[in-house]
């Protein structure tokens, strides 16, 4: 079982279910990879999502990437990627996967150049968060296209466009500096 926890800042519009939104951009995140097993696993597999501002992002992106600049998402994995098969121990065990924080004035910024909603590019930024927790990557290109091929087929599954339908032009929905 995969529980989402969401923490969201006084940025963020407290009229939205922002735990509803995660959970499904999480759950539609795994159901795309071989580790779609954790979303029935007999032991909980927690995630937090943090919706903070760009101030807190900017201080986490300086500490652990050494980049002193806010970005859309940062992603911190818990569990190593040889370990993630061995999650479900068979007993009412708890697995911590990671955390995901989103910057809000960035992400706003983002998604009015686009001309989507920040809810829409939220569960962008989660579904790509959520493929950085257990193990995908863009680092080179075949990464990167391994991981938009699941981000698209996810957000279709909610019902959600393809955030990189005008890749030819260069133009991507995500800050590749940022997670």
């Amino acid at each position: 079982m995969l529980d989402v926890i969401v923490d969201a800042g006084p940025l963020w519009a407290a009229d939205r279910d922002w735990t509803d939104l995660a959970k499904s951009a999480a759950h539609a995140a795994l159901r795309g990879t071989p580790h779609g097993d954790l979303l029935s696993n007999r032991s909980c597999v927690e995630m937090s999502v943090k919706l903070s501002d760009d101030a807190e992002v900017k201080t986490l992106n300086a500490a652990y990437r050494g980049k002193d600049k806010p970005t859309n998402v940062l992603s911190f994995p818990m569990v190593q990627l040889d370990l993630l098969d061995a999650v479900d121990i068979g007993d009412d065990g708890e697995t911590l996967l990671g955390d995901i924080i989103l910057a809000h004035e960035t992400c706003a910024r983002e998604a009015d150049e686009r001309g989507i909603s920040l809810a829409d590019h939220a569960t962008h930024l989660i579904v790509h968060g959520t493929l950085h927790l257990v193990g995908y990557d863009h680092e080179s290109d075949a990464e990167a296209e391994a991981m938009e091929t699941i981000e698209i087929r996810a957000l279709a599954s909610l019902g959600l466009a393809d955030p990189y339908g005008d890749r030819e032009s260069g133009h991507t929905a995500i800050d590749e500096t940022g997670t």
